[in-house]
């Protein structure tokens, strides 16, 4: 499942190459058609980004003929264009959201948006979600979401304050969407490695500074995470120019000190990383550099 960086990242780009013009929409696979035939034509304002969650942002191209207010909204499939509207995507494990030169759709497109010299288009494929909200159903969902490290209006305090009080394993608190939103199992296994924290670790008994160390290491790696495509964890020391050693092969991209590398030697101290299930979900640490002080 594509973590928060990457949702961020295609935020951008649909913003850059369709933020504030008109847009041709349509649903080639039709399991979306009655909403794209609402939205073809309008002006797509802007796309974002709170977690793994992407939310494209449309207005009509010129007022409604009624009068109605921009923020109003007119019920999904009743014939009448939507003022304003949002569309709702969460890719899953097997949704790809990708823009690319205009061209005839390929496979099973949910949805399609291209400008109206056809010389771009955004093609989805797959998605777990994708769904038509009105402005206050995207402040719901919104709502249920935790603190974004990738999001300047972040505040944490509220994730700290849980941590603080909860008795299960800071490996799991890092997965949970309702806390740190867009954190999936490539930053939680890094960043813990990072900052020598066993996954095992009561989040009660994470020290407030840990704590913070790890929310601000976070903001620093998934940042790097939009900036380069890919996710980049290890420190220059250890980067594979600077260890003498092969660059890491992986689908993942990028160089990580513990995720999926299991059996292999830590690039620090040489201690074979162990690997284990953790709330459904594979967990990658070094018992050496990451020593559980229980």
């Amino acid at each position: 499942m594509p973590e928060g960086h990457v949702i961020h990242r295609l935020a951008s780009q649909l913003t850059e190459a369709f933020g504030g013009r008109e847009v041709e929409v349509s649903s080639p696979q039709g399991r979306f058609a009655a909403e794209a035939a609402q939205l073809d034509g309008t002006v797509l304002r802007s796309a974002e980004a709170w977690g793994k969650h992407l939310f494209i942002d449309f207005s009509p191209a010129a007022s409604t003929a009624d009068g109605a207010p921009a923020d109003a909204a007119a019920p999904v499939g009743s014939g009448t264009r939507l003022p304003r509207s949002v569309v709702h995507i969460h890719l899953g494990l097997i949704g790809k959201f990708n823009l690319s030169p205009f061209a005839e759709p390929v496979g099973q497109v949910r949805l399609r948006i291209g400008d109206a010299d056809e010389t771009v288009a955004a093609d989805l494929h797959g998605p777990q979600w994708c769904r038509l909200l009105s402005v206050p159903e995207k402040e719901a969902e919104i709502a249920k979401q935790g603190a974004d490290p990738l999001r300047a209006d972040a505040d944490p305090s509220a994730t700290f304050a849980k941590v603080a009080r909860s008795r299960r394993a800071i490996g799991a608190l890092l997965m949970d969407q309702k806390l740190f939103a867009g954190v999936g199992n490539i930053y939680r296994a890094e960043t813990l490695f990072r900052l020598g924290v066993s996954p095992f670790t009561p989040g009660r008994d994470v020290p407030a500074p840990v704590l913070k160390a790890i929310w601000a290491d976070l903001v620093e790696l998934m940042a790097v995470g939009v900036d380069r495509g890919r996710i980049d964890t290890v420190r220059p020391e250890h980067t594979p120019e600077a260890m003498h050693r092969a660059p890491r092969k992986d689908d993942h991209g990028g160089e990580v000190y513990v995720y999926r590398r299991a059996g292999q030697p830590c690039l620090v101290c040489g201690t074979p990383v162990e690997q284990r299930v953790m709330d459904g979900r594979n967990l990658f640490w070094c018992p050496s550099c990451q020593p559980d002080r229980r």
